[in-house]
């Protein structure tokens, strides 16, 4: 199993990452923990390091960061992820989040960074992973246009089905999150999408599957069992194509 989209450089983990890492080795094959900021993105090659072959970097800007951030951070974080371009295995997360965004002006400030970090990704041939919130179908429409991402994945998807069907059409992927498991939009999106299309990710700290539990990396074979009981196959089955998704596409 691989957790495609965590956070573990999240102060959230500051007083036992270390237990925390320690199970998701047990379990898991591999995590992607993806940079969401530009202390973020730093944070996350420093556990890349520690984490050597287990833990593999995607960096970006969170399109809720890009809604406030001076122009100057962002161009600072777009540097410095130039700088690592060897190391990491996709540009994001980025995109767009609509949800309780109220003014045009923070929407085209969303719109003009993904773009940029669009033109990154398409620049070095790097996949792409997308965070889009009620701005499913606006974010899709833009990376459509761009030809050269070798990969695109929308995580922790929670559009409508007619997207979705659209993305796997073009040969994208979904991925989806710990939410599966007590949200039933997002178990009959899974019910009518193809294993070939689709990726596992926590997204932790958030969404844990438990009440009263802070989410973890270790917690995306909930995510597998899941998926699993709603299309009626063998946890294994959904673990091996899955799994090889991620590897294909974060070459890993």
């Amino acid at each position: 199993m691989i957790d495609t989209h965590c956070h573990i450089d999240f102060k959230e983990y500051n007083k036992n990452r270390e237990e925390i890492m320690d199970r998701a080795q047990h379990k898991l094959k591999a995590i992607i923990n993806s940079g969401a900021s530009l202390g973020g993105n730093r944070r996350t090659l420093k556990f890349t390091d520690e984490y050597k072959g287990f833990l593999y970097p995607t960096l970006g800007f969170h399109p809720l960061n890009a809604s406030k951030a001076d122009y100057d951070i962002i161009e600072k974080a777009l540097n410095e992820i130039k700088e690592s371009i060897d190391k990491i295995v996709a540009i994001g997360e980025t995109g767009l989040d609509y949800h309780e965004l109220n003014n045009d002006k923070s929407k085209e400030r969303q719109i003009k960074v993904f773009k940029t970090f669009i033109e990154l990704a398409s620049e070095y041939e790097l996949p792409l992973v997308i965070h889009a919130r009620e701005a499913e179908k606006e974010a899709l429409d833009i990376v459509m246009k761009y030809s050269s991402l070798p990969d695109i994945i929308f995580h922790c998807y929670g559009g409508d089905p007619e997207t979705a069907h659209k993305i796997v059409d073009l040969g994208y992927y979904l991925s989806f999150s710990t939410i599966i498991c007590f949200s039933k939009d997002h178990q009959l999106l899974i019910k009518d999408q193809p294993l070939s299309n689709m990726l596992t990710e926590t997204d932790s700290p958030y969404l844990s599957p438990f009440k009263g539990l802070r989410n973890e990396p270790s917690f995306v074979e909930e995510v597998v069992k899941k998926i699993a009981d709603i299309k009626s196959i063998s946890t294994n089955k959904v673990d091996k194509i899955t799994e090889n998704n991620a590897k294909k596409i974060f070459r890993i």
